[in-house]
């Protein structure tokens, strides 16, 4: 992660003093524009800082955080760019001398395809955001989904030229998807996601038809075979990984889950009596279960044993407020309930999360990037020549199934594909066990 120079670092914490900043959150402020300037490395270059922060925010949301943690993170965002009355740009490693850049903001085109640009929202689409936010989560979708219409209608606002709203025309949105296609040359998976988002903002925002039939140019179909490992490559990455992410891929592949789901998991959601995982709010909102792992029963028992021995320790923080809680449950009962074991990660972070609105400490799950660092470690270890993920693991969980001969409906209702299509993928990564020669089943073995 990017460091700030040790100049800046000191005039940030001066600033955060004078402005009345708690000496216990300076920290986390600090934290915060790191994690900000290695997005801007990422997505924002050649962008005004204006636009890269609500696109940070904006990921911010698609990972679960808090709106209370979204505000730190936008206030101190906020007062490190205003240090020198100009976006404080290029900040260096560790390693390399420290230096401040200032350059005048530079003047980005509509139609730039950047995922971090987010248009200033003139002609009513700052309002049309906030309304596509509104219905979206009214609807109680997902803060990723939320994140990702979002950007496809910033896109699409950018390449219209934030036209009036009310000159937008179901012409405007075909030119739109046709130029992905034709020009940008995305994936077939890609479009079909700007058209949905579209869809979506026509139909249940703007209230007008949405019907381009076949005039838009479809994007190339590419033949997806996922990369699967073999049980021996998938035994070395678990044994070669600390806990407690050994655990972790284990679940990933003997449960077939996909990495939110299985970090999502909360200790009252093993259900030891009859030997299953409960999966609640996966993709799409759907609840599904799933037999527990024999060999991973013990394992699971020791680490809610872990769980409540930690929640113990929490407990005797007067500032602690329990385990964050699913957005859909009422405010008093999350309130009342987040201190209970069934409520508390399975795989919960190492440390407490400072929440500025309530004043309180809350505890997270692990987090998604210390994973895959450390798959990314242990897959080098075990010298595999395979792009491996976390959800590499489930590919093999109905690879392997498959191989099995286990049912393809079986494994459609294990995996939670609303689609038996879906998962017809996997029948490409498994060798076909049918005969290929003509013969009458009087004759077959």
């Amino acid at each position: 992660m990017i460091k700030l120079p040790v100049e800046t670092f000191k005039l940030y914490q001066t600033r955060l003093k004078a402005l009345g900043v708690p000496s216990n959150q300076t920290s986390h402020f600090t934290k915060w524009v790191r994690y900000y300037l290695d997005f801007e490395a990422k997505y924002g270059q050649g962008i005004e800082a204006s636009k890269v922060i609500d696109a940070f925010i904006a990921k911010l949301a698609s990972k679960g955080q808090s709106s209370g943690l979204r505000d730190q993170a936008h206030r101190a965002v906020k007062i490190y760019l205003e240090l020198n009355d100009e976006p404080v740009r290029g900040s260096v490693p560790v390693k390399s001398k420290p230096r401040a850049v200032s350059a005048p903001k530079p003047k980005a085109s509509p139609k730039s395809q950047s995922v971090a640009k987010v248009a200033v929202a003139p002609n009513g689409w700052a309002k049309l955001e906030r309304a596509m936010t509104g219905e979206i989560t009214r609807r109680n979708y997902s803060p990723k989904t939320l994140s990702t219409y979002l950007t496809w209608v910033r896109r699409f606002g950018d390449y219209t030229g934030h036209m009036p709203v009310d000159e937008i025309t179901d012409d405007s949105a075909k030119d739109f998807l046709t130029d992905l296609a034709v020009k940008d040359h995305v994936v077939a998976s890609t479009q079909n996601q700007a058209f949905n988002a579209l869809l979506f903002l026509f139909r249940h925002v703007l209230k007008r038809e949405y019907e381009l039939g076949d005039r838009v140019i479809r994007a190339k179909v590419s033949k997806y075979i996922p990369t699967v490992l073999t049980r021996l490559e998938v035994n070395a990455v678990i044994e070669l990984s600390e806990y407690p992410f050994d655990l972790i891929i284990s679940m990933l592949y003997g449960c077939g889950l996909r990495l939110s789901e299985c970090l999502g998991l909360r200790a009252g959601d093993l259900d030891f009596d009859e030997n299953l995982v409960i999966i609640h709010d996966g993709k799409g909102k759907k609840d599904r279960s799933v037999p527990m792992p024999k060999k991973l029963r013990s394992d699971l028992k020791k680490q809610v044993r872990r769980v409540a021995k930690q929640l113990d320790r929490d407990l005797e923080n007067p500032d602690f407020g329990g385990a964050f809680m699913p957005e859909s449950l009422s405010k008093r009962r999350a309130k009342s309930e987040a201190k209970l074991l069934q409520w508390q990660w399975v795989f919960p972070a190492k440390n407490l999360t400072m929440v500025p609105d309530e004043k309180l400490y809350r505890r997270y799950h692990c987090y998604q990037q210390h994973l895959s660092l450390e798959i990314r470690g242990a897959v080098k270890r075990a010298k595999i020549a395979k792009r491996v993920s976390a959800h590499t693991f489930r590919h093999s969980f109905a690879s392997h199934l498959l191989a099995a001969n286990v049912d393809l409906r079986t494994i459609q209702e294990l995996l939670g594909h609303a689609d038996i299509k879906t998962t017809m993928i996997y029948t490409h990564t498994v060798q076909s066990r049918t005969k290929k020669e003509m013969v009458s089943p009087l004759d077959l073995d």
